[in-house]
């Protein structure tokens, strides 16, 4: 298709009127001209009206955190609305590189979630991804391949039909060994009977993660959409519509919709004069405002709620209305999947519109 052509393949450079088209059409039959013309006009009529957004129904994928009781209330509560639940925790130990269970997951046996159940496969421990445990092991095809064994036993054993691997922090000099070590597990835990192979790539960094080239060995990327401010830096939004747009819409372009799933946050992080920053939830996020007599409102720049307080903190969060813009952009994009980072923090109102 051109860059003129516009939907159904209507080139939108050719600006011929209709009474072009007569004027061509006048040597032939009157009435087949007539013909000709309505055809192209219930053409175009047909192409206005096509839907914007894909039929197929949105996919919703909810992350837990195994540590926090609220998680596990979350999904008791609403976990029947979501497709996939990652349940299991499993990382690495930093001075060996050795596949170790993070945490124990007694949400993703039980029997109305462990089909749905999936494993995050992450170098992030402590407070931090761990970028050298990936260029330890793509340095190593032999460690590579018995680190690759021991996760997919790991997966095996907590009965895991799909993994999400999220290993941040990686550079582009760093790329041969991402893929080599993606690669190995996700042959590995294919091997141990894993359907889904997820790799997560940061928003905006396509030189670090090509999801072309990752999508070698899984079957879906899953661009991380948030922290466009993070923690350690200056207080501001940590979706922005129209970043998560931008970042989505590139990714979209690298490797089509139906390959991604985009993940969205359920939270916000509260940055305090004299103190780090924290995550803080919906609900709290609503307390403290409240509590403080603190308003807040919806930064329309960014479409997040927005506080700031005279005692020298700030809050930035995610809820209800963001979330669903969220889906509804990325929906325009033609992407049906979405994950959610993380449940027991949200807003209650997020499940008044996932599933319905």
């Amino acid at each position: 298709m051109s860059h003129g052509a516009g939907v159904c393949g209507v080139d939108r450079s050719d600006t011929r009127s209709f009474a072009d088209l007569n004027t061509f059409a006048a040597p032939l039959d009157t009435s087949f001209a007539v013909l000709k013309v309505f055809a192209f006009a219930l053409l175009l009529t047909g192409c206005a009206h096509l839907p914007s957004q894909p039929r197929v129904p949105p996919s919703y994928w909810g992350f837990t955190g195994p540590w926090d009781p609220q998680s596990d209330a979350a999904i008791d509560a609403h976990g029947s609305k979501l497709d996939r639940v990652i349940t299991g925790w499993i990382g690495f130990d930093t001075t060996s590189f050795r596949p170790i269970r993070l945490y124990p997951d007694t949400i993703g046996t039980v029997a109305a979630i462990a089909p749905r159940a999936m494993a995050l496969i992450t170098t992030y421990f402590g407070s931090r991804f761990h970028p050298e445990i990936i260029r330890g092991l793509g340095d190593n095809a032999q460690f590579s391949a018995m680190t690759a064994g021991g996760l997919a036993s790991l997966v095996d054993s907590g009965g895991y039909h799909g993994v999400v691997i999220d290993f941040e922090g990686m550079t582009p000099r760093d790329l041969d060994q991402l893929v080599r070590v993606t690669k190995a597990i996700a042959d590995s835990v294919r091997a141990h009977g894993v359907t889904t192979v997820v790799i997560a790539v940061p928003a905006a960094d396509t030189a670090a993660y090509p999801a072309a080239l990752l999508l070698q060995s899984a079957d879906l990327i899953m661009p991380v959409l948030y922290d466009q401010h993070w923690a350690t830096s200056p207080p501001g939004p940590i979706a922005a519509v129209d970043w998560v747009s931008r970042n989505l819409g590139t990714r979209v372009a690298e490797v089509g919709a139906a390959r991604i799933v985009a993940a969205f946050p359920l939270y916000g992080y509260r940055w305090r004069r004299s103190a780090p920053a924290e995550v803080i939830s919906y609900d709290d996020a609503r307390r403290l405002t409240t509590t403080t007599n603190t308003p807040l409102v919806r930064d329309h720049a960014s479409g997040t709620l927005h506080a700031v307080s005279p005692e020298g903190w700030e809050i930035w969060v995610s809820d209800r209305v963001l979330v669903e813009t969220l889906v509804r952009e990325a929906r325009e994009l033609g992407v049906t999947s979405f994950a959610l980072w993380r449940l027991g923090l949200e807003d209650p109102a997020v499940w008044n519109f996932i599933g319905s």
